[in-house]
């Protein structure tokens, strides 16, 4: 089987979280197969299940002007921030092709950007297997990582600090961990990375290793398909 792969481009995060509902919705009813949603979101701050707006140390009214929304979500962790030159991944991706193993699954999502890094721009990453999920340089995380899980099948996902502006982390306390750091590629390399470059080297070691050939869509594709699957479903 193969993975399902659409760049979206960037899109608002309730408009992201409508879509990957109704792919998984669609994954449930295994009418869909694994997919892979990338794109950016513009400022955003989201609280996982274990989060606390505590962790968040601006404001409503400093987000209300710059017009960064709010928003509780299901996915595991504390508080996050999205925003542009962040590379955001959603797979939905049914783990009985995983043996139901969560772990396994967040292990190969690390993988993913720990193989990356190193072959790609010589970055030695790493996992701390003993406390926090996510990828990490040194003390400071460059990829973060929330999913939720309903019946067995994967919603949330991944952020991959890109060219993100990094100083919007300064309004939270991101993942809820004080005593950690956030960095970027950008950071690392000392270099602004076209971002499309990076949405391909991603799709490309999602396949390696997750061992699954791609099948990239286009945006329009992607909606369309969504479409004639939905409408299908309420015809019976």
């Amino acid at each position: 089987m193969c993975i399902n792969v659409c760049y979206l481009g960037e899109v608002e995060y309730q408009e992201a979280l409508i879509i990957q509902e109704s792919i998984w919705s669609l994954r449930v009813e295994k009418k869909i197969g694994d997919t892979l949603l990338l794109l950016e979101h513009p400022p955003v701050i989201t609280i996982g299940r274990r989060g606390s707006k505590k962790n968040i140390l601006v404001s409503e009214e400093f987000l209300e002007k710059l017009g960064v929304k709010v928003f509780e979500v299901s996915r595991g962790g504390d508080v996050t921030y999205h925003g542009p030159g962040q590379l955001v991944g959603y797979p939905i991706f049914d783990l009985a092709l995983t043996d139901r193993d969560i772990k396994k699954f967040v292990y190969l999502l690390e993988e993913v950007f720990i193989r990356l890094l190193k072959d790609q721009f010589g970055i030695e990453a790493q996992r701390d297997e003993d406390k926090y999920t996510g990828v990490w340089v040194e003390n400071s995380k460059i990829v973060a990582i929330g999913i939720a899980v309903k019946k067995w099948v994967t919603m949330h996902g991944f952020a991959f600090n890109v060219n993100t502006n990094l100083e919007h982390f300064s309004w939270i306390v991101p993942c809820g961990l004080k005593d950690r750091g956030v960095t970027s590629l950008e950071r690392l390399i000392e270099k602004t990375i076209p971002f499309e470059d990076v949405v391909d080297k991603v799709q490309s070691y999602f396949g390696k290793v997750f061992g699954k050939s791609l099948d990239i869509l286009g945006k329009e594709e992607l909606l369309d398909l969504l479409k004639i699957q939905t409408q299908e479903g309420m015809e019976r």
